[in-house]
């Protein structure tokens, strides 16, 4: 039922069709019941004891959840005909499963997928990225910090600041030569320490290559079964989003990964006045952080900077970053990218499969462990896969 409080106002039918995870807001999608007459209060109040509508709840705004089978109390009253059902076909629509993630290309080789990011994607006005999933209907668009337990609770957010001086008190050698933020958590994403940072590429084929290096079933009789469905994501960001290395917007988000979560919670992002938002604790804090890096930054954060997702294009620092053409979406605070795109970052999917092959015409191409991740170890790896006797399958 959804109602507005108060006896001057029509009661409705329906159900939701949508709920999704928003940080600190939940959005939630609904429709009406198409053959229901909206009800009029004073009929919904002499059902409320069935119905186990409290008193109070007649003059709140609230969700509640109802152990009572709302149709069945409505036909005993004859408030809707005995023969509605709960949903009528017709008016079902059809959704998308939430692993689909929208509508996919279907890639199956280096070549059609070559040939849908030259010819098919209308980059007008935008600059473009790619990123690859091993397994589509697992991974989000989000960065390893903003992750959850099955029990919805984050696992990494509420330590932020801790993770990020741990690993310097613990390495600081590794990251002497970082001037910013900003670099140290570069640095601490490629150790796969979790942070606010989802990492991107300029390279479409690293992507395709990220798509396709893992989960793609076991070879039986020369196929491979039991693969799972790769994905690469297309991102066609704005330039308004689009930041580099020494950005003051970039130093003000990277710069949440010092503060502790409930600093961050005490920040009051509703005011309009600039002057009295930086005169907020929290915000003279992170101002504090900020100026260690440029003395000279003004105390003149803009609220909704703090709440933003900008593209970083970070300096290429070490051997990963730069043979991965890496770049990074950076993440604000509660910050989510619907997995559908934003108008500043539309987002394109291609799912891929076939992936054994994909992977062995990549190789051809020098797209390979050897070369993605370029250090010694990976290359012995490579070259020892690439050159160890594999008996015959016997007829």
């Amino acid at each position: 039922m959804f109602a507005y409080e108060g006896f001057n106002q029509e009661i409705k039918i329906g159900r939701l069709t949508n709920i999704q995870d928003r940080g600190k807001n939940i959005s939630i999608e609904y429709e009406f019941h198409p053959d229901i007459r909206p009800l009029d209060h004073t009929e919904i109040v002499r059902l409320s004891t069935l119905l186990d509508i409290r008193k109070w709840e007649i003059n709140r705004t609230h969700w509640a959840i109802k152990n009572e089978e709302l149709y069945d109390r409505l036909k005993s009253e004859n408030l809707i005909p005995q023969n509605t059902k709960e949903w009528p076909e017709r008016t079902v629509q059809k959704r998308q499963p939430p692993e689909s993630k929208g509508n996919s290309a279907r890639i199956s080789t280096v070549a059609g997928f070559i040939k849908k990011v030259t010819n098919d994607i209308d980059s007008t006005g935008h600059e473009v990225f790619y990123r690859g999933h091993s397994d589509r209907r697992t991974y989000k668009l989000e960065p390893s910090l903003f992750r959850k337990d099955p029990s919805g609770n984050y696992v990494y957010l509420h330590n932020e600041h801790i993770l990020y001086r741990e690993l310097i008190v613990s390495n600081a050698i590794d990251f002497e030569s970082d001037q910013y933020t900003l670099d140290r958590l570069v640095r601490m994403q490629h150790y796969s320490l979790p942070t606010r940072l989802l990492d991107i590429t300029s390279n479409p084929l690293i992507a395709l290559y990220f798509a396709c290096k893992s989960k793609y079933g076991e070879p039986v009789n020369g196929k491979y079964e039991g693969e799972t469905e790769g994905e690469v994501i297309v991102f066609l960001i704005t330039e308004s989003k689009i930041k580099y290395f020494d950005s003051d917007k970039a130093s003000c988000i990277a710069n949440l990964a010092r503060m502790p979560k409930t600093d961050k919670d005490q920040i009051t992002f509703e005011t309009e006045d600039i002057c009295t938002f930086n005169d907020q604790p929290s915000i003279k804090r992170l101002t504090h952080f900020i100026r260690e890096e440029k003395p000279f930054f003004k105390p003149e954060i803009i609220a909704n900077h703090l709440k933003d997702i900008v593209c970083v294009k970070s300096k290429r620092t070490n051997a990963r970053i730069h043979s991965q053409s890496g770049a990074f979406l950076l993440f604000g605070i509660d910050a989510v990218l619907d997995e559908s795109g934003s108008n500043e970052i539309k987002v394109i999917r291609m799912s891929i499969s076939n992936k054994a092959s994909i992977l062995k015409e990549l190789d051809r191409l020098n797209i390979n462990e050897s070369t993605v991740f370029p250090y010694i170890e990976n290359s012995a790896k490579y070259i020892a896969n690439r050159y160890k006797f594999i008996a015959p399958t016997p007829k």
